[in-house]
């Protein structure tokens, strides 16, 4: 039984609940602990580390995307008390993000012939735009990632994001807990396990859709003393999916303190 749901996005990224919707949405699942860990973005409606709305248990979470000497990664920080950096670097990150979703939307429009139902703004990620993509023209969500905007796609830009290095000590700054997400959607979950040497916790369980020999994260885990967490990565209304039961939520509630 899933108890805590580590892992979910609202409408502060690419998420469709809002953050006043989530606690109903925990309840409806049986969840009684979210972590809200938006993309790139801090959740300013939530005035501490940890909170409670509803009879549901909110963390305050982020999820940041770090580039490591082998690959771009996604970190997960959980309880946090932001610091000044972390609020400088999050709005830096927001910048870019209005600046590359302006020209994928421009470079889109070009090749379609079509204006698209969408404007660079924080948070804006490149599923917004496919969502966009599919209701002006022929191309369906995932045909707009696998034929324009999807990586080496001709209208994939990049985004700018901080060394694995610097994303780890803003996050060690401001969270209680910091690990590794879900570690078998890189193309190398090898290289990217063993950066978990300078992190707290790994992402153990998480909906890839597909088997996956979670005998390598169990091997890590045990290697770096590392807590495991886990989530659904809810980016629409159900939550709990994925997520930890009762001893692995009390293990993470007693590393974060609260």
């Amino acid at each position: 039984m899933v108890v805590a749901d580590l892992h979910v996005h609202t409408t502060r990224s690419d998420g469709t609940l809002t953050l006043d919707s989530v606690p109903a949405a925990a309840r409806q699942a049986g969840v009684e602990v979210v972590a809200v860990t938006d993309h790139d973005r801090l959740q300013p409606a939530l005035d501490g580390p940890v909170t409670e709305r509803d009879g549901v248990t909110l963390l305050h979470g982020i999820e940041l995307r770090v580039e490591s000497e082998i690959q771009r990664l996604d970190l997960l920080g959980y309880g946090v008390d932001p610091t000044d950096e972390l609020r400088v670097e999050c709005a830096r990150i927001q910048r870019n993000r209005r600046e590359r979703g302006a020209r994928i939307i421009e470079c889109v429009e070009d090749r379609l012939g079509a204006s698209l139902p969408v404007e660079p703004r924080d948070g804006l990620g490149r599923p917004h735009i496919a969502s966009a993509i599919a209701e002006v023209s022929d191309h369906t969500f995932q045909s707009a990632f696998d034929d324009l905007i999807g990586d080496d796609c001709p209208c994939y830009v990049a985004r700018e994001v901080p060394s694995f290095e610097r994303g780890c000590a803003l996050l060690s700054d401001a969270c209680g807990l910091v690990g590794l997400a879900h570690p078998f959607r890189y193309r190398d979950t090898a290289a990217a396990l063993s950066t978990c040497a300078s992190l707290d916790a790994v992402e153990r369980w998480y909906p890839y859709g597909r088997a996956v020999d979670n005998g390598l994260v169990d091997d890590a885990i045990e290697r770096h003393g590392l807590i495991p967490t886990g989530g659904s990565d809810a980016h629409g209304e159900t939550l709990g999916d994925t997520g930890l039961g009762a001893a692995a939520w009390d293990r993470v509630e007693t590393a974060l303190g609260v």
